[in-house]
């Protein structure tokens, strides 16, 4: 496959050095698999295998539950964590693809797994799930979104474990105090940020995602406000629409007005923390943070409802990427990996999982389970999901180089924005000039 992901290869080569002696010392070992190119073998389907974790440290309590559960159920598979933050996977995973390293299974969610796939690094998984149990049984959208995402070719490189939803949170008990409505428009929206706020008291009406993962709320926010639908206008973005542009002045325009200037480099961690611990009015993250705030605030103080609506009453929110296992090629013991991940999204652990989660589970089963229902935010998101009153801007999770442009790339621009350095129109230019390269590069490799 001749795919071009220089960008991809620009970022692990940028990472190799620092990175591939601690990946070495704490993923595999002598165990472990090797480089993106290496071809494995199926094993022995018994002995140890290494999962890496997609999101270690917010999901590391519910993945070693499971792999316990795992571990009782197959006493002859050992199964080694290792957990990775959400902001260091990617190029931990695009190290490793290019100096050996690599585990036996991995988290791979839609938005990076064009670019592992177009490396050679992921296991073709459409046969081994025709022939297990799981057929049949896993939420079809899901499998399509991700068969859509794995490069152009229609192969399904990673197993769906959930979907998420974005998600506004707010303070019910801060709202009442104020007199406010529910934010269920952006014009209420707006106006509660400016209500809420009182900076000498501590007290702001929004925080903003300004550190790593900013650029998908930003986009969430512009096609919300916008009302624009689709990614594409023939072969060119539509980030860079006059529309969009508009909006995300009056979206980055909130920094530092009704935020913390703390927010300049926040991640979702540090900006749940903040919101959970704080006098903050409103939080947009998604569905998986529910039980961060259930904890720190009780199910009273807060609500978690879909996106606001434009004036007209139409949602328009950009696609969440829907999180997935992968199994990669090189890995020497490919049967029993498959095992853990057919373990992982049975019934009883998809559904245990999503629970811990808060997000909607792949498993169909597992879906109709009763703790769907009382996860308030949960329940309305796979609503808005399916009553038509949504309408998902899908993004280009196929481009192999989709989240290095969408993460390293323009990161640091987007704090620029926020701190009146760059216009929001350049940003957005920047950002609509690789999209186009990259979507005219992508059409040339798959015709």
């Amino acid at each position: 496959m001749k795919i071009s992901i220089r960008r991809s290869r620009r970022a692990a080569t940028a990472v190799a050095l620092g990175a591939a002696l601690t990946l070495t010392a704490t993923a595999c070992g002598d165990d472990g698999s090797g480089a993106g190119g290496d071809k494995g073998s199926e094993g022995s389907g018994k002995g140890k295998i290494v999962f890496w974790d997609n999101n270690g440290g917010v999901r590391t309590d519910i993945w070693k539950e499971i792999i316990a559960d795992f571990e009782k159920a197959n006493p002859d598979i050992d199964v080694e964590y290792v957990g990775i933050a959400s902001t260091e996977y990617q190029s931990k995973v695009d190290t490793a693809i290019q100096g050996g390293g690599l585990p036996d299974v991995g988290g791979v969610g839609a938005a990076m797994l064009a670019g592992f796939s177009a490396q050679g690094a992921l296991e073709p998984l459409d046969d081994r799930l025709g022939k297990s149990a799981l057929n049949g049984k896993l939420n079809e959208d899901m499998v399509k979104v991700l068969k859509a995402s794995g490069g152009g070719d229609g192969t399904l490189y990673s197993i769906p474990t959930s979907a998420n939803n974005g998600v506004l949170y707010y303070r019910t008990d801060l709202f009442q105090a104020a007199g406010l409505e529910e934010p269920t428009t952006w014009d209420k929206f707006y106006e509660a940020a400016e209500k809420l706020t009182d900076a000498k008291k501590n007290a702001f009406g929004y925080t903003i995602r300004g550190g790593a993962g900013s650029i998908a709320q930003a986009l969430d926010a512009m096609y919300g406000q916008s009302g624009i639908t689709s990614f594409w206008n023939g072969d060119k973005t539509t980030v860079n629409d006059p529309k969009n542009v508009a909006a995300l002045e009056k979206y980055a325009g909130l920094y530092k007005k009704v935020t913390p200037a703390a927010d300049l480099n926040n991640d979702f961690t540090k900006m749940v923390a903040q919101w959970d611990s704080g006098t903050i009015g409103m939080l947009n993250h998604n569905l998986g943070s529910y039980q961060d705030h259930v904890k720190a605030l009780g199910v009273d103080k807060f609500r978690g409802i879909p996106q606001p609506t434009g004036a007209d009453g139409k949602r328009v929110q950009v696609s969440n990427p829907v999180d997935g296992l992968g199994l990669f090629k090189s890995s020497k013991n490919k049967e029993a990996a498959w095992k853990f991940i057919e373990f992982a999204l049975s019934k009883a652990e998809n559904s245990k999982f999503n629970e811990s989660a808060g997000q909607v589970p792949a498993n169909n089963e597992a879906a109709s389970d009763a703790w769907i229902s009382k996860a308030e935010p949960t329940k309305l998101a796979a609503q808005a999901l399916t009553d038509g009153s949504t309408t998902i801007v899908q993004l280009p999770y196929y481009l192999p180089d989709w989240n290095t442009i969408s993460k390293a790339d323009n990161e640091p621009n987007f704090q620029k924005v926020l701190l009146g350095k760059m216009s929001a129109k350049e940003f957005l230019d920047t950002l609509a000039d690789q999209l186009n390269e990259a979507q005219a590069e992508w059409k040339q490799q798959n015709g």
